[in-house]
């Protein structure tokens, strides 16, 4: 677990220590922004149960976890209900304005949230929580404001990868991994 740690830059690791709230976009970071449609109008997205995993321990552990998308999608509020996020935001516009309305109502302060997101939307709150994060495969202009950048794309553990982040730089890692073992 150490090696993990030292690919970590300090800045990151010091943000990933605040953190009390988990929050991201879903196209593009649960799922890798495909949206497939069957001849019979069915929409189908690919979780990953990677991601779903990390929630349940977040959630124990007392952090918030929420999802914010600008789409609408039945299969998003399914899997939203099914890994029991504390929010499911859809078809948002403003999702900054939605992150502030979630740290008022926890008395959180924007340092202490994370967000992942990989598009023009997410920009504004990347920009300005605690830990702004961009999978490796978000837009460029995503990236360059992004505090970190996953080794993991879209759909393939990227909530994963910065839920073991934080979770290792507050010292609360390696007991889930021990009592697992």
């Amino acid at each position: 677990m150490q090696k993990v740690l030292a690919d970590i830059p300090q800045d990151v690791q010091s943000r990933a220590q605040k953190i009390k709230a988990i929050l991201f976009d879903v196209d593009g970071v649960l799922t890798d922004g495909s949206i497939i449609y069957t001849n019979s109008g069915d929409e189908i997205k690919a979780f990953n149960v990677k991601d779903g995993q990390i929630i349940s321990h977040l959630k124990r552990l007392g952090f918030t976890v929420g999802a914010i998308t600008g789409r609408e999608s039945a299969l998003v509020e399914r899997r939203c209900k099914e890994l029991k996020l504390d929010y499911c935001f859809q078809g948002v516009k403003d999702k900054f304005q939605i992150v502030q309305d979630i740290a008022e109502q926890k008395g959180l302060k924007l340092e202490e949230i994370a967000y992942i997101g990989d598009d023009i939307i997410d920009l504004k709150v990347i920009k300005n929580v605690g830990l702004g994060v961009a999978p490796v495969d978000a837009l460029s202009y995503v990236k360059d404001e992004a505090h970190f950048i996953t080794v993991k794309g879209g759909g393939n553990g990227v909530l994963r990868e910065v839920g073991d982040i934080i979770l290792s730089q507050q010292g609360k890692l390696t007991q889930i991994i021990e009592d697992h073992t």
